[in-house]
């Protein structure tokens, strides 16, 4: 089971400033220990707080908490207008098929979505969608939004469910377990 502190990056500051934008191009949260009399720095994200040396460790460990929650908490992933696919602190840009097949899903976030709903779905893009293009459509959504840290699993013989990957549900310690991922299909 992950600790408190797993992936949580603890930055210097101001000794350590550069791995602030390397942390946060990664979307790796950070809590940033001011030394001192430096200013403290101004965290604009979510993924960000500061704390001034020297701390108590109950006043780190329940910033280290709210920085948790706030980065990997228990969240619903959304797809805006132009198409992007927001979850947590990544982004991606979908294509429209994508985004309106990924709209169901999250409509029943970590819930089965039926195969026959998808592909009435795709039959309003797509007209009379074979079985082969929702294969396709989904094995090319697995792999797009791996990045974003979400994965559709196969529920056998129903449908599929979009839940956070393994890696994700470790990051936030909750979710269900067992579901497969990857381009097994059938």
């Amino acid at each position: 089971m992950p600790t408190l502190t797993d992936r949580i990056k603890f930055i210097r500051w101001p000794a350590e400033a550069g791995l602030r934008t390397v942390y946060r191009r990664q979307g790796i949260p950070c809590l940033l220990v001011v030394e001192g009399g430096a200013r403290p720095p101004i965290c604009t994200a979510p993924s960000e707080d500061w704390v001034r040396a020297p701390a108590s460790r109950e006043d780190v460990e329940a910033r280290v908490h709210a920085l948790r929650q706030r980065a990997y908490g228990r969240r619903t992933p959304t797809v805006d207008s132009t198409g992007v696919l927001s979850y947590g602190t990544r982004s991606i840009a979908m294509s429209s098929t994508q985004a309106e097949l990924m709209e169901l899903f999250i409509a029943h976030f970590e819930e089965v979505v039926y195969r026959s709903e998808l592909e009435q779905q795709l039959a309003r893009r797509v007209p009379a969608p074979t079985r082969n293009a929702l294969d396709l459509h989904i094995m090319r959504l697995r792999r797009r939004i791996a990045a974003v840290g979400l994965g559709i699993g196969t529920a056998w013989g129903r449908g599929y469910i979009l839940e956070p990957t393994p890696v994700a549900r470790a990051w936030s310690e909750e979710g269900p377990q067992g579901m497969t991922y990857g381009s097994q299909e059938r």
